[in-house]
């Protein structure tokens, strides 16, 4: 009996990338929360130890919005998306890789602060984070080219400003993101980390796309799927 010659690279269904990449953002808030640790402290001063790293927590603060606004995102996406390719798995790699790398500048930052929020090092370690946060909206960009390139990997309803929407919305925060380093390096660091805080609620107003023509919530793609409560 002859064998099926299979292609190269076949398309597949999204379940097993979407398995991953939730694995992954589990285990990317997981890292961040592991920064909150019990300071060193002599008897009695506790509260002014745990007050003392009031870096970490805006960090955590700042990181943890991120990436659950990445995952909303994310979530978003795969609503839409039917099949991936090759280059959907590797855009989509891409942007995991930035995801789970995001725990490091914010120990980097959380530390800097800690020990002088003016310093060369405060500065340096905020560019470190600006420059991680913007090449994760560059991964977003990358994805979103894949999808414009290969529009039959997605949904036929899915409404015509997505795509641009989505892309418009990423070189927004690569922008921001560049813009805050540089604030942070030039002028002060708290400066970048007031950027790092409120940047992410930009991208949970704007997860169901932006408002100049975007279909409201539960009239998109899937509105039936939404209001049984089984999309986020």
């Amino acid at each position: 009996m002859s064998r099926t010659h299979l292609r190269k690279f076949s398309r597949s269904e999204t379940t097993r990338a979407e398995a991953f990449s939730d694995g992954v953002f589990a285990i990317a808030v997981t890292l961040l929360a592991l920064d909150l640790a019990d300071p060193p402290h002599k008897p009695g001063g506790l509260g002014p130890a745990l007050l003392a790293q009031w870096p970490a927590y805006l960090g955590y603060l700042a990181s943890f919005g991120y990436v659950s606004v990445i995952w909303l995102n994310h979530h978003q996406a795969f609503v839409r998306i039917r099949a991936m390719d090759r280059g959907l798995h590797a855009a989509n790699l891409f942007l995991l890789l930035t995801t789970a790398a995001l725990s490091f500048p914010t120990a980097v930052v959380a530390d800097a602060l800690q020990t002088d929020p003016t310093d060369s090092d405060a500065r340096v370690a905020v560019a470190l984070y600006a420059g991680l946060a913007a090449t994760m909206c560059l991964s977003w960009v990358a994805f979103y080219q894949q999808i414009a390139r290969r529009p039959e990997l997605l949904d036929p309803d899915v409404e015509d400003t997505y795509v641009r929407h989505g892309r418009l919305r990423s070189w927004t925060g690569a922008l921001a993101y560049t813009v805050a380093g540089l604030l942070g390096v030039f002028i002060a660091p708290l400066l970048a980390i007031a950027v790092f805080t409120v940047l992410p609620v930009f991208y949970f107003v704007t997860s169901e796309g932006l408002p100049d023509g975007t279909a409201p919530p539960g009239t998109g793609p899937h509105a039936d799927q939404a209001a049984r409560g089984s999309a986020v």
